[in-house]
């Protein structure tokens, strides 16, 4: 599907939802919080949002049923993962200007929170259920030792289809495409553009975690050969010329699924919380849900209590892949965060969210966590293909810890079989309890944070 019809489509759904409401732009746009031309741009189909958080509110302010969300979806992540595709397959070719706008400045320290990796070769199998994986050493700050750090990149929307681009580098080195993205580094605005998602490497019969990179991006997941020796730090694929012999390909292109993640999803404004290692003084207000990467960025924030992930798995072709799982391995375990905890929620202001219906659980403080089904969900193996995708959605909970975990998927397609390692662009995600620490909201029309509950409603 070429990406004019994917986003004509979804455009087409949208303008039916937004006529049947009778609701004018302005009105629309208004209860959304977004600008009137730019949702003139999504409903005509010049733009595709970046998250699908504004498009299901849209639609539920337009009263759509709930069959008209599901294909409204559906609709979205085709649009949004062709949109992807096609950046990607225009990278290899970049010369000039172009090449130079998307090259990644020398260094940057791997301090910041950070989206989807690709990685490359690793161990000989995945680690038992919920346990740290074999073969790695728990730093000090918790991340697993032995992952190599790659230049920092801006922040980028990656796509990565396994025997197109992956070709062109060698076994073990990993793609990355940088491509411009929206919005500023403080959160403010519309960063939703470069909001970080978590996807990672795959082997066809062994995992590891995934390589550390401080850049916030997007990515789909590409394939690794598996291998016993440890995996070379990654390389942007511009160093390596278009033409050049790929060890390992055959296996890239046997692995026929993506997973496109991202950490920084909300539930709802009103359960998601942010732990800073900062005064209230010094902190910015709070953003909405697509400006949450570049606020955690700016503000070095980890989630409190919980996290909230949003897993968007699609085929690359047209055959069906089984999703026969999804397992959670932690990387470390320390005592909570002691910093200041500040609410995304505005005093007074209800909250409303949809119901996934691919909703899973885990609480991170268990000895040995395991995903379970949300009540009324069902439970793995699921089917996808290119044109069927899925969508997982991962509520982890924690109280009495600070936790660094990542997720395995598992796959199987015909006699071919392998496991995604899926983390935050080579990081493993992090959540810390937040109990007993000083917690702060902002009032609507404030100018700066409050005590939580002090703020006086009318």
């Amino acid at each position: 599907m070429s990406e004019q019809t994917a986003a004509a489509d979804f455009a087409a759904l949208l303008r039916e939802l937004k006529d049947r409401s009778g609701l004018s732009y302005g009105v629309l746009a208004k209860r959304l919080h977004m600008s009137t031309s730019t949702l003139h741009r999504y409903c005509n189909g010049d733009a595709v949002p970046a998250d699908y958080a504004p498009v299901e509110r849209l639609a539920r302010l337009c009263k759509a049923r709930p069959e008209e969300l599901v294909e409204l979806h559906r609709r979205w992540v085709l649009a949004d993962a062709v949109r992807g595709r096609k950046g990607a397959a225009g990278v290899p070719g970049a010369t000039g200007d172009a090449a130079s706008a998307d090259a990644p400045p020398p260094e940057a320290p791997p301090a910041t929170p950070v989206g989807p990796t690709i990685t490359g070769p690793v161990g000989e199998g995945p680690a038992g259920e919920g346990d740290e994986a074999p073969g790695t050493t728990v730093t000090d700050a918790g991340v697993p030792a032995g992952r190599a750090t790659a230049p920092a990149r801006r922040r980028t929307r990656t796509a990565v289809l396994a025997g197109t681009a992956v070709a062109a580098v060698a076994a073990g080195i990993t793609f990355a495409v940088g491509l411009p993205g929206g919005g500023g580094p403080d959160g403010d605005g519309d960063g939703a553009r470069n909001r970080p998602v978590g996807a990672a490497g795959a082997t066809a019969e062994g995992t590891a975690p995934a390589s550390s990179s401080p850049s916030p991006s997007r990515s789909t997941a590409s394939a690794s050969p598996s291998g016993k020796e440890k995996a070379p730090a990654r390389t942007p694929a511009a160093s390596a010329p278009a033409d050049a012999p790929s060890q390992g390909s055959a296996e890239r292109r046997g692995v026929p699924v993506t997973v496109q993640a991202d950490p920084y999803a909300w539930e709802s404004p009103c359960s998601q919380r942010y732990l800073v290692d900062k005064p209230a003084s010094e902190m910015k207000p709070p953003p909405v849900e697509e400006g949450a990467a570049s606020w955690v960025a700016a503000h070095g924030a980890v989630s409190s209590g919980q996290q909230y992930l949003r897993l968007t798995v699609q085929g690359t072709g047209p055959e069906t892949v089984v999703i026969d799982g999804l397992t959670v391995r932690v990387a470390g375990k320390r005592a909570p965060l002691a910093w200041n905890d500040f609410a995304m929620a505005y005093p007074g202001v209800g909250c409303g969210g949809g119901v996934p219906t691919r909703a899973f659980s885990v609480s991170l403080d268990s000895a040995r966590p395991a995903l379970t089904p949300d009540p009324g969900n069902q439970d793995f193996p699921f089917k996808v293909s290119e044109s069927d995708p899925e969508v997982y959605y991962v509520t982890a909970s924690v109280s009495a810890y600070d936790v660094d975990w990542y997720l395995e998927l598992k796959w199987s397609s015909g006699d071919r079989s392998g496991t995604l390692t899926v983390d935050d662009e080579g990081r493993p995600f992090r959540t810390s309890g937040n109990k007993g620490r000083p917690a702060y909201e902002f009032p609507i029309g404030g100018d700066g944070w409050v005590p939580e509950g002090t703020t006086k409603l009318e």
